[in-house]
């Protein structure tokens, strides 16, 4: 019988992705709600290819940076290199994050 177990901290986006006998299993992407209030947000140079540092700014966490590519997938394609000076994307409210991702 196989040894399933979750690896990840639940800000990963790898959290709900299982470890099967010390393998990474097959990714399961999670998700949160959108919501009609979230803030929309033009990038600005200094997070040019850095969600890592918007992440950090904005929810205190830069292992968060995965969400902006999630509320917005026709945007950010690429979730580094498409997160460029000038882009407008959608970002979720730290309330819904943690009501969602259970932080």
């Amino acid at each position: 019988m196989a040894n399933t177990r979750y690896s990840y901290f639940a800000d990963s986006p790898y959290y709900l992705t299982p470890t099967v006998n010390s393998r990474l299993g097959i990714m399961r992407k999670r998700s949160f709600p959108f919501e009609n209030d979230d803030l929309e947000y033009q990038i600005e140079e200094s997070y040019n290819n850095r969600p890592d540092l918007l992440a950090h700014d904005i929810y205190n966490n830069a292992n968060l940076w995965w969400v902006f590519a999630v509320r917005n997938p026709d945007t950010l394609i690429d979730p580094v290199y498409d997160f460029i000076t000038g882009v407008t994307i959608f970002v979720p409210k730290i309330t819904t994050l943690q009501k969602s991702l259970e932080l």
